[in-house]
């Protein structure tokens, strides 16, 4: 069955409504505001595990997997599967309830490109995967066949993300599938944000949402009304797609980042998110605090300056938005050299007590959501780590990083640190910088 055919249309009102001024704050390195710890704490159901399981450095050296530079990681919202994306158009799916075997080894039609991000739908049965092109590839993964060569041994339909008109060129950062299935939302190089609706096969909202390329967005929550942006003009927004007709406008703005968002995820909740930031930070937020419009740029940094190949000077590690709006700020880790993502830890095993994040320094970092301490450095690539994802259920975390492997660490018990899983064998590619 067509993946077009399962999938029917949702339409909302615009449920009008005022938009929530947010005073800044000034809050410190991995400090939080005071309404933020007496909310969330509440909602934030462990307090201590597995807090202790993850208090030290972890070394090591060996590979779960090695290929070509890998930079997108997830697992599926089961748990049973898990998707990589690597550098040179490939993408693997492995099962993780047996042994990580190769479930599914894709050749995409992106081979001049590096694969940007990928999607699972929610019944796990399709993938999606981006590069810097405006097309977007459908796959259907639940087939029985391992390999699958883009339109040889298996259809890549493509998705045309590009609008009536549209004359540019751009490349798509990110995309994400709604909780229900039936759509697509995108972040592109063009400042823009896009919804595809998958039973319509076109794109159904083009939103100006920026003033530089949006590198992520995702929805807020299952309802799909709610959708956040991220941007390398420093800002995150909030869109209410129920009011977009009638005031063309984010409802929202969360001001707070001195440099681009590279990566944001949701709670869940239609409430929080957090973002990286080129600033080096992963900022917490509130929606509630959000401003109706930005306020100017600040102009607090060197405009010379560039994360790709850059270092992020000294004196701006020390620097803060006049303007801040975020509930709490996360410091430790890099944000250099590529779009490094965070997220939530999950709902059902650690009650998302916490934050991870890749890091341009080859490691991953935990911090406590409530108290802001780092509670891990996990610790064994030799190349930038972009992305990395938590088992929904099981103790285990996977990094994946530039340096051509893929890390799996386990928390056994309560009386054991975090172990990175030896594999039976390794074998070494070379280290690309891209």
């Amino acid at each position: 069955m067509s993946y077009r055919t399962r999938f029917g249309k949702d339409t909302s009102a615009c449920d009008s409504g005022n938009t929530a001024e947010g005073s800044g704050s000034s809050i410190g390195p991995n400090e939080v505001s005071n309404d933020f710890d007496h909310e969330i704490a509440q909602l934030t159901k462990h307090r201590s595990r597995p807090h202790q399981l993850l208090s030290q450095d972890m070394p090591g050296k060996s590979r779960l997997l090695s290929t070509s530079p890998a930079y997108v990681s997830q697992f599926s919202n089961d748990g049973l599967f898990f998707v990589a994306g690597f550098q040179g158009g490939h993408i693997r799916m492995y099962n993780v309830d047996k042994g990580w075997k190769v479930q599914k080894d894709i050749l995409t039609k992106s081979l001049r490109w590096t694969i940007t991000d990928t999607s699972l739908s929610p019944d796990q049965r399709y993938l999606v995967y981006a590069s810097m092109t405006p097309i977007v590839n459908i796959v259907n993964v639940g087939s029985s066949m391992t390999g699958s060569v883009a339109n040889v041994t298996e259809i890549h339909e493509g998705l045309d993300f590009s609008v009536d008109g549209d004359e540019d060129e751009f490349g798509i950062f990110s995309v994400r599938f709604s909780t229900d299935g039936r759509e697509l939302v995108a972040a592109s190089s063009d400042a823009s944000i896009y919804v595809y609706d998958l039973q319509a096969n076109k794109v159904n909202l083009r939103i100006p949402a920026h003033a530089s390329d949006v590198n992520t967005v995702c929805f807020a929550d299952e309802t799909g009304h709610l959708i956040y942006s991220g941007s390398d003009d420093n800002l995150c927004k909030v869109w209410d797609r129920r009011c977009l007709i009638t005031k063309g406008q984010a409802a929202g703005v969360l001001m707070g980042h001195l440099e681009g968002v590279t990566f944001l995820d949701s709670r869940g909740d239609g409430r929080y998110l957090i973002s990286n930031g080129k600033d080096q930070t992963t900022k917490l937020w509130d929606i509630r605090k959000m401003s109706s419009r930005a306020c100017s740029n600040p102009g607090l940094r060197d405009h010379d300056w560039d994360y790709r190949w850059m270092e992020y000077p000294a004196h701006a590690k020390t620097l803060k938005h006049p303007n801040d709006q975020s509930l709490a700020t996360y410091r430790g880790h890099g944000v250099l050299r590529t779009l490094i993502r965070c997220y939530f830890s999950p709902a059902y095993s650690t009650g998302q007590k916490y934050i991870y994040t890749g890091s341009s320094d080859h490691c991953v970092y935990i911090y406590d959501l409530v108290t802001g301490a780092q509670v891990a450095r996990l610790n064994h690539h030799e190349g930038p780590v972009r992305d990395c994802s938590w088992h929904p259920l099981y103790p285990m975390l996977v990094s994946s990083s530039w340096d051509g492997t893929i890390a799996r660490w386990e928390f056994p018990g309560d009386d054991q640190v975090p172990t990175l899983v030896r594999p039976r064998a390794r074998r070494r590619r070379g280290y690309y910088d891209y």
